[in-house]
């Protein structure tokens, strides 16, 4: 006799990549703005945030070039947690919740060993760019370690274009790699408390099947803060870095949506 089928609950979800079009990437630095706008002191505080790395990072870089990895390893370790502020500010003013700096400040405290696997991630991502580029370094510079001096009269000079091409291809491969593994990764360790490989696996999977829009948005991303940071001072990061936070949150709303889990069916007990 062939036996009914029960349903099994299971309180999981499966993750719908969503259709996504060129227009998408404008759609969320709009909602970012206005995320911007309704919460300004919260994005001061981050963007003062951004602002204050690059400014050491400028410094790092002008007057101790050899500490330039190791300040951008720091950066790599503070950003994720900086940026997850951002996007925990944006979730509650999507949900209707009163913003609060410290609900933004303390939002990754129970998510913490997702966010620590991923920045170790990153970090070995990070080290393995510096790895790359002290070999092209080598390549370019048989005297030793540059200095801030001698990089940037190379990266100026038409004679050095191979050493520049290198350099640009070498750094474009790692960039793309940390962009696509982290374009939705941190948002959704927030808003699903999943843990760092199936996001990083999902940011993978949305840059793979849906290249264009994110190509797009990588270049929109790239644009907008080289001109931050071309202003002087470098003041323009004080409102794009939020900017770009809150519309990062968007972009993983948009890409994403969440469904119940067909449930498992298993023979019912036979009767007693």
């Amino acid at each position: 006799m062939k036996l009914a089928e029960q349903p099994v609950a299971s309180p999981e979800a499966a993750r719908v990549l969503q259709p996504l079009g060129l227009a998408d990437p404008w759609r969320w630095l709009r909602a970012g703005w206005s995320d911007l706008l309704a919460a300004p002191g919260i994005a001061l505080f981050y963007g003062g945030c951004f602002w204050l790395m690059a400014l050491l990072l400028g410094a790092v870089f002008r007057n101790k070039a050899e500490y330039t990895l190791s300040f951008v390893s720091g950066c790599f370790l503070v950003g994720p947690f900086l940026a997850m502020g951002l996007y925990e500010s944006s979730r509650r003013r999507e949900q209707g919740l009163e913003q609060s700096l410290a609900a933004s400040l303390t939002c990754w405290d129970r998510r913490l060993g997702s966010m620590g696997m991923l920045v170790l991630v990153l970090l070995l991502l990070e080290l393995l760019w510096g790895r790359a580029s002290l070999v092209v370094f080598a390549v370019f510079f048989t005297t030793g370690m540059p200095s801030t001096a001698s990089v940037l009269q190379a990266v100026f000079n038409p004679q050095n274009w191979q050493f520049v091409a290198v350099y640009a291809v070498v750094g474009g491969v790692f960039a793309a790699l940390v962009f696509s593994t982290c374009v939705v990764s941190i948002p959704m360790i927030l808003d699903r408390d999943t843990d760092a490989v199936t996001a990083g696996i999902a940011s993978l999977q949305l840059v793979a099947e849906r290249t264009g829009t994110m190509l797009l948005w990588g270049a929109l991303i790239v644009a907008l803060v080289l001109a931050a940071v071309l202003l002087p001072w470098a003041v323009g990061l004080l409102v794009v870095g939020p900017w770009l936070g809150h519309a990062s949150w968007h972009a993983y709303r948009g890409s994403f949506a969440w469904s119940p889990l067909t449930p498992r069916a298993q023979p019912a007990p036979p009767p007693a």
